[in-house]
């Protein structure tokens, strides 16, 4: 790391204009940059997806988009059992094409019964739309409503409902990215501040901004190549803040304790550099490679996020290593001279007390951080990934109240997710399957109209309508039945529709986190086994991140699954499921991020013994120096997340508070409790590195002895 440093500062002016003039690019094209993100969850390969990509492009219309209900009351005195009623009807829903491309199933096109209520003067009708996101469903959803309110009859009423509908709750929308990362950048700076005392907090600060700037000049370039995900945005903003900050913070933490020692500010930076710097470097790696672990699946939303999300921590680590030394160098003792309180940050005897204490009471700590870490894990193992359910929303909306009315007609909740079943038959083929459809359990009904919006040739498009919602087991088994039972379909037959997409997206990924983990955890052994000469450590750094994981994935169960917590902090209740990307986007951040801290830690306990050689002296020593770190950096990171959670987006939220809940964890009980304790009972075989693996990693020989204790 000295040559690194070394460079930074002999060309200080040269690397300072660098960081300014990516920074100003990163402003002036951050508008673009964001606006090209795509909202696109496609699984190329999977029969879901293809089917729904089939019907896109016979029909116009998009399989994996939940259709809008609506629903029309008709005036006092009418009813859909006599003609007038019926003709009044099918004129207002035939007015819906004015709102743009869309299919519309109503009484008029299927004289299905069950589209009509038992009192004979409310009916209503299923409209497939094209994807939001592409110029031809753009706005269409938004001018349904009017359209549908304009030809309505006098004393008529119209009402439109749908999983869209009940998720925007038809309110604003919340604050925006930017504001986000304010709220967290205020309170990373209020906790450097009681951290640092002086004016020095604000310097890791100006890394992160300067970070995240360049990494969203880096997602823009990557857009040249192939499409990022609108998440990316998100996570360079929050995630590049709390990293930033992190790296910098160690290595400014560092430099303090350098100057302390009496080494004057230029020699304090160099010795900083070649601790924390190579600490941050190792770190930043085994982030890049948790992240980038992404690209095995074979879904290329979640690959974009992979190849995004590396570039945060890398560009969060080069400014810890070339940017930071050059600020420091230029104002770091002018920036600490006035400190608020004159007490070392270096060092805590708290945590060197908290050391001892694990120390002597390994076998309590360790057992009682096991047991936290194990009773959070538990709940993760009955996670239902899915579509949240229709009752996680508000029940106050008028979406919501509508769903409610056509409950009590006998409607199920489920009409917002309907089974969508493409034929190569022809009409026939129509008939066959709405007829096969219908004789099936969990069936609720089927509309398939003979209008051009949903023939073409001898395709035709089937809208079933499920009993039960994607979501749930019962909905889950449905989507199975219908391909089972559609292949005596003349022409063939295709399931197709949101729930057939989530499930063959949970096969596509789930299938392959076996491979996903194996990668990340091979790649990341390797490097803390060359980082901390010792397969021990290496060994057990991974195993207890993944056990680690097993506890955030607990918490979002608990949390958002079964709803204790949800309603009261963010007035959403049970969710009933985890929307199903989640899992793996937590995974491959936590995986990295919550290594930052066993780097921390386990980097200066190597350090502490190789000075001493006793692993208690090391395990006091490193808490002691790096107790207040992790902790400081957790906050600063969890803040950053709950900031996002602030998001009226549901996935977001979810995302956001299982990221802030696993990286507290993390370091509050896994790497300040259970890590310590693990280190203390293992003793002298703590450091041992077999030879041949020693040779293999290019380990220098050393005089390293699993005897030593």
């Amino acid at each position: 790391m000295n040559p690194i440093t070394h460079l930074a500062l002999r060309h200080r002016r040269l690397v300072a204009l660098a960081w300014v003039g990516l920074a100003v690019a990163g402003v002036l094209t951050l508008s673009s940059t964001t606006g090209s993100l795509t909202h696109t969850f496609a699984t190329p390969g999977n029969p879901g997806y293809d089917t729904n990509h089939q019907i896109q492009q016979r029909f116009g219309l998009d399989g994996n988009e939940q259709p809008t209900i609506a629903v029309l009351q008709l005036p006092p005195g009418q009813s859909m059992r006599t003609p007038v009623g019926q003709a009044t009807a099918a004129r207002t829903f035939a007015a819906v094409p004015r709102a743009g491309r869309v299919g519309v199933a109503d009484y008029a096109n299927t004289h299905n019964p069950k589209l009509v209520s038992a009192d004979g003067r409310t009916t209503w009708a299923l409209i497939d739309m094209p994807n939001p996101d592409v110029p031809l469903g753009q706005g269409v959803i938004d001018r349904i409503a009017p359209v549908l309110r304009a030809a309505a009859p006098a004393g008529a009423t119209v009402s439109v409902t749908g999983f869209e509908q009940l998720q925007s709750g038809g309110g604003g929308g919340g604050p925006s990215t930017l504001v986000e990362t304010l709220i967290g950048m205020v309170g990373a700076l209020v906790i450097l501040v009681l951290v640092f005392g002086s004016a020095i907090a604000v310097v890791p600060l100006l890394m992160a901004i300067a970070s995240i700037l360049i990494s969203f000049l880096l997602v823009g370039a990557l857009e040249q190549v192939t499409a990022v995900s609108f998440l990316v945005e998100y996570l360079v903003a929050l995630i590049g803040l709390g990293v930033a900050i992190d790296y910098s913070l160690l290595v400014v933490t560092r430099w303090r304790e350098e100057r302390e020692r009496g080494l004057d500010n230029e020699a304090a930076i160099r010795a900083a550099g070649a601790t924390a710097g190579h600490a941050v470097v190792l770190s930043g790696l085994t982030v890049a490679v948790g992240l980038l672990s992404l690209i095995v699946l074979p879904v290329p939303f979640l690959r974009s996020i992979g190849l995004g999300g590396m570039l945060i921590p890398l560009v969060a680590l080069a400014a810890a290593v070339t940017l930071l030394p050059v600020t420091l160098a230029a104002w770091g003792p002018a920036l600490d001279r006035h400190r608020i309180h004159r007490t070392s940050t270096s060092f805590s005897r708290g945590w060197a007390r908290w050391g001892r204490l694990v120390v002597r009471r390994r076998w309590v700590a360790g057992a009682a951080g096991l047991a936290i870490i194990v009773a959070l894990a538990a709940p993760a193992l009955s996670m239902n990934t899915g579509q949240p359910s229709t009752t996680a929303f508000s029940t106050a909306t008028p979406a919501a109240r509508t769903l409610q009315s056509l409950g009590r007609q006998g409607v199920p909740s489920a009409v917002v997710f309907p089974v969508q079943v493409l034929t190569h038959g022809g009409a026939a083929g129509a008939a066959r399957v709405a007829a096969i459809a219908n004789s099936t359990p969990g069936v609720y009904t089927s509309l398939a109209p003979a209008t051009p919006s949903f023939r073409h040739g001898n395709d035709a498009l089937v809208s079933v309508i499920p009993r039960a919602q994607g979501s749930t087991t019962a909905g889950k088994a449905l989507v199975d039945a219908l391909r089972s039972r559609m292949v005596s379909v003349p022409g063939g037959a295709e399931v197709g529709g949101n729930t057939a997409q989530n499930k063959d997206f949970v096969s596509a990924v789930y299938g392959n986190f076996p491979l996903m983990l194996g990668v990340i955890a091979l790649l990341t052994f390797l490097l803390l086994a060359r980082a901390f000469r010792s397969i021990v450590l290496a060994a057990k750094a991974v195993v207890l991140n993944v056990i680690s994981l097993g506890a955030s994935y607990g918490f979002l169960v608990l949390f958002w699954q079964q709803g204790h917590g949800s309603s009261f902090v963010y007035g959403v209740p049970a969710t009933g499921a985890i929307r199903d990307f989640i899992p793996i986007l937590v995974f491959a951040f936590l995986f990295g991020l919550s290594m930052d801290y066993e780097v921390f830690l386990l980097a200066r306990m190597r350090e502490e013994y190789d000075h001493n050689g006793s692993t208690p002296k090391a395990i006091v020593g490193a808490l002691g120096h790096t107790g207040r770190l992790v902790t400081s950096g957790a906050l600063i990171l969890a803040l950053s997340f709950l900031s996002l959670s602030t998001n009226p987006d549901l996935p977001v939220r979810v995302i956001a508070t299982g990221l802030a809940l696993g990286i507290l964890l993390d370091a509050f009980i896994v790497r300040t409790l259970l890590v310590p304790a693990l280190v203390a009972l293992m003793g002298r075989w703590n450091w041992w590195m077999p030879a041949r693996l020693g040779r293999m990693l290019r380990i220098p020989e050393t005089a390293d002895d699993p005897a030593r204790a």
